[in-house]
């Protein structure tokens, strides 16, 4: 990383471990300029994924190197990350390297792989929201000759949520094989199946009685404001492929990765559609609307790397050429409901409604090519990086309900280039530019496909990696602009692509080990959105963008005398006020979260209890406008043991 001319934040498997993280966001959470929870920690759709001031949700997640896509309705971000070895989040467009994906950066998943050493852990756990859950990750070598490697990993868990009538029950399966016929060459064929058994944790209240109090009353947290009869959001999600290596010779190295992705889901609910009028509200009668259908993604990929080593007189090269595919189907079903009024201060359920019939019924057919080329060209301690990418993308959509079929081609060139320099104390400046570039699935009131958003970015940042320090530290400063945001004016709210929003801030980020068993990570963000370019929004704010966020993690385990095992961990998480709606006209009030950590560790034992939110506090952790304020989690507690070997 030090090498790296980008910023490039890396959460580790301890890090997810000692923080107790129970989802991908959850993980995310001492993270610069990150949020991987938006919409709140108790979130079962697993939304808000935000990478310097954008939502990078549909197009930001990838597996091992390999894009995960998205519908219109789900996405793979509910990924248990017990299967995870780390997350690794590039921020800035990366289009150049990784081919159609989002302006603010990507979130990499890399999955555990199988090792040499053998080894095994089993855990039990339990606690807040009638919480249990078990985990089993054990491998090592098959034969004596080490030639092949396994590994196995799972989890069950049966879980309420902070929010009545809403389960949050899962059960994940990882197993992976490594052969290697000898030292140049290895294929490690990995898969995963998890399978999701939930309520919608995520509730749609208006501002009024969240965000301010509604004549003094407030709506709980645990709220539930649909019907429990059609409370389901269930996904059944697999993934099925290999990593090939081989070194043609000692300059020369060949690599493919190649995956098979799929995901079903089933979802319905009723959701807040806010107060209709004063009257309503001084009632606190909130309307609602509901919708039912399911979703199925299937996506096959492939990415072929030739990366070489060699010198040019005084120039040392490492050059990488690849080509990639990927082939992505889905379609989205969903049909309409209605339903009373509810009185969300004092909800009587009626489990009635009337279905409207269907309002979507959209298949969308999506390949892509692309051929890319890097090269890091290093003279001494200076090295330039110099990339581009030749991206052709075919869409193909078929809109059932209005009758509309509409195909559409895209290419598009995106390049990046970079300049580091390596001073022996450690210490690494560096500039770089980078673009983005990304088709969308959206039709305007034609039923026409709209146009590939794009992203460029400019970057100035210093690294610093202490000489014998296990440290490293990031100071960053980008100017980041979006264009062709697809917005929706009135008064017809039909699709048009007029938006452009910039996105200027300052990162700070480190991570050091201070002395033996003492751990920190700090993360501060400076991020100033604003809409550029819109038909009636320009310089306001995006919403749930904060202007300031911080969080520090700290942890220290005793390493001798009487309290020899003890560990101690705590970290404080606050996050600024946002704007709740386009047009800037009421803020969602800051928040500040306390976490914190207390376990034992003899033998092959370890003892663990993780608090989060440890004070209770209740604060909104984002709203959409009038009807839609998501709570964030109160407080968690998860007690585990786990036995090693």
């Amino acid at each position: 990383m030090i090498e790296t001319p980008q910023s490039i934040s890396v959460v580790t498997r301890d890090q997810v471990t000692n923080q107790g993280a129970g989802s991908v966001g959850e993980a995310l959470r001492y993270t610069a300029g990150v949020s991987g929870d938006v919409n709140g920690g108790s979130d079962t759709r697993f939304g808000g994924l935000q990478i310097r001031g954008f939502d990078m949700t549909m197009p930001g997640l990838y597996l091992d190197g390999l894009r995960l896509p998205s519908s219109q309705y789900v996405h793979f971000l509910g990924l248990e990350p017990y299967g995870a070895e780390r997350l690794e989040v590039v921020k800035g467009p990366s289009s150049a390297m990784y081919g159609g994906s989002g302006t603010g950066g990507l979130l990499n998943y890399v999955s555990k792989l199988p090792t040499a050493r053998q080894f095994g852990e089993v855990s039990i756990s339990g606690g807040s929201f009638n919480r249990f859950q078990g985990e089993f990750d054990f491998g090592g070598a098959a034969n004596k000759e080490g030639t092949v490697l396994y590994r196995l990993t799972g989890v069950v868990r049966d879980s309420d949520t902070q929010v009545d009538f809403s389960k949050n029950n899962r059960v994940f399966i990882a197993p992976a094989v490594t052969f290697k016929p000898n030292e140049d060459t290895s294929i490690t064929f990995l898969s995963n199946y998890q399978k999701d058994k939930a309520g919608w944790g995520l509730q749609f209240f208006p501002p009024s009685g969240t965000v301010w109090a509604n004549n003094g009353r407030t709506i709980p947290v645990s709220r539930f404001g649909g019907e429990p009869g059609m409370n389901q959001f269930d996904t059944e999600q697999a993934s099925v492929g290999y990593l090939f290596s081989h070194n043609i010779n000692d300059a020369l190295t060949f690599k493919q990765n190649l995956r098979y992705s799929y995901m079903y889901n089933q979802q319905a609910s009723f959701y807040g559609t806010g107060y209709a009028d004063a009257a309503d509200e001084a009632a606190g009668l909130m309307g609602r609307g509901g919708s039912a259908g399911d979703s199925t993604i299937n996506s096959f990929a492939v990415d072929n790397q030739l990366q070489g080593k060699f010198k040019t007189g005084i120039l040392a090269h490492t050059v990488l050429f690849g080509i990639d595919y990927r082939n992505t189907t889905f379609r989205d079903r969903a049909d309409g409901y209605t339903t009373g009024k509810i009185n969300i201060f004092n909800p009587v359920y009626t489990n009635a409604w009337v279905n409207t019939g269907p309002e979507d019924n959209t298949g969308v057919k999506q390949s892509q090519v692309g051929i890319y080329l890097q090269d890091q060209i290093k003279l001494g301690n200076l090295s330039f990086q110099l990339g581009g990418r030749q991206d052709f993308v075919t869409t193909d959509v078929d809109a059932t309900l209005q009758g509309i079929r509409d195909s559409t081609n895209a290419s598009a060139f995106t390049g990046r280039a970079a300049v580091m320099y390596n001073f022996d104390s450690g210490v690494a400046p560096y500039v770089s530019y980078s673009e983005s570039f990304l088709p969308v699935l959206n039709t305007d009131g034609l039923g026409k496909l709209l146009n590939p958003e794009t992203g460029k970015q400019y970057e100035v940042g210093i690294k610093y990696q202490p000489v014998g320090v296990n440290a490293l530290i990031t100071l960053a400063a980008f100017d980041l602009t979006r264009a062709n945001v697809v917005t929706f004016p009135p008064p017809t709210y039909d699709a048009v692509q007029t938006g452009e929003i910039n996105s200027r801030g300052i990162e700070l980020e480190g991570t050091a080990t201070l002395t033996e068993g003492f751990n920190i990570r700090g993360a501060y963000s400076y991020i100033h959105a604003k809409v550029t370019k819109d038909p009636v929004n320009v310089g306001n704010a995006p919403t749930t963008v904060p202007l300031n966020r911080f969080a520090l993690w700290t942890d220290y385990t005793f390493q001798g005398g009487p309290l020899a095992g003890i560990q101690v961990g705590g970290g404080v998480r606050y996050v600024g006020s946002t704007f709740g709606d386009d047009a800037n006209t009421f803020k969602v009030p800051a928040s500040t979260a306390i976490d914190a950590l207390v376990a034992y560790s003899k033998d092959n034992w370890r003892m663990a209890l993780n608090l989060t939110n440890l004070a209770d506090t209740r604060y909104v952790a984002a709203c959409y406008g009038y009807t839609s304020c998501f709570y964030a989690e109160g407080r968690k507690a998860i007690a585990k043991l786990t036995y090693r070997w």
